[in-house]
């Protein structure tokens, strides 16, 4: 079996415009407090609030150059490579990611996480009701973002088409170069919902053997006799190269979703996933299941 999801990753994620934000803000947080000047003040300096400085800080908005600029002089960081640096990173986190064209069909909630997924080294992920989006095949996808629904007015039709787009999409990160890796475990009742009808069925369980033969992607399936002993609700961790981004466990329901970052919350996720890890059938077994069913179906 392969080595425990929560061991170290070695560094060298590939970071997008949201982790970019995260690492920007650590750092000047970090500058602030090294010239001993209290947030409030920073904040008077670029004609802000506390709060807002609050937010900067902790990469939930973008920097304007001039803020960036203001704060550097403040902080006494003088012309040099430390302050080229830093300016640099405010450029490049400024930019937009792809999910941003979508925004007519992408939540709010859910761009965070997008924008996250694509910078995280480790993904680690439990489903107890559908293949997790990153795995799905097109047809599987259709069947589960339209509800099952074949006939829909074009109006709905055209918006199930971009949220489709979206997902296939997403799918890109476990195909780079510096592709996270991407550790699964699927409770069985996943494989028995019979999503799509059989022609889409098989398709998805053929899918998930060929990608669980990618070095990066794992998967493990949880049997009946186990499920819901380790964990109540799917949940999906992820980690970082970076140590400015901490890790983060993701919980998502029909309307929001939340995120962890306290440590024990973190903590008690992680310890959740190394349980599922252990009582799932190893990847090799889960392999040989998954053909059975396809045997069966």
């Amino acid at each position: 079996m392969a080595a425990s999801p929560n061991s170290p990753t070695p560094p060298g994620a590939d970071r997008g415009p949201t982790a970019q934000r995260i690492v920007l803000g650590s750092h000047l947080r970090r500058l602030r407090e090294r010239a001993g000047i209290r947030r409030a003040d920073a904040a008077y300096a670029i004609r802000g609030s506390d709060s807002k400085l609050s937010r900067l800080e902790a990469g939930k908005v973008g920097f304007k150059q001039r803020d960036v600029l203001d704060l550097l002089t403040l902080y006494g960081v003088a012309d040099g490579p430390e302050r080229e640096q830093v300016i640099a990173m405010a450029g490049e986190s400024k930019g937009s990611g792809w999910w941003t064209r979508y925004n007519d069909v992408v939540p709010g909630w859910f761009e965070g996480f997008v924008g996250l997924e694509s910078s995280a080294s480790r993904i680690l992920t439990y489903e107890l009701m559908f293949v997790p989006g990153l795995l799905q095949t097109e047809a599987y996808c259709r069947a589960v973002v339209s509800g099952g629904h074949a006939d829909l007015p074009p109006d709905r039709r055209a918006e199930v088409e971009k949220r489709v787009e979206v997902r296939l999409r997403r799918q890109k990160v476990l195909h780079r170069k510096d592709a996270p890796t991407f550790w699964v475990v699927l409770d069985e009742a996943v494989l028995w919902r019979p999503v799509g009808g059989r022609a889409v069925y098989r398709e998805q369980i053929e899918h998930l053997l060929d990608l669980s033969a990618l070095p990066n992607v794992v998967v493990q399936l949880l049997p009946w006799s186990l499920s819901g002993y380790a964990a109540e609700h799917a949940f999906t961790m992820l980690r970082f190269a970076e140590p400015e981004l901490p890790d983060l466990v993701y919980l998502e329901e029909m309307t929001g979703a939340s995120y962890l970052d306290k440590r024990a919350d973190v903590e008690r996720y992680g310890r959740s996933m190394d349980r599922l890890t252990v009582d799932a059938l190893s990847p090799d077994e889960t392999g040989q299941a998954l053909k059975k069913l396809l045997a069966e179906h």
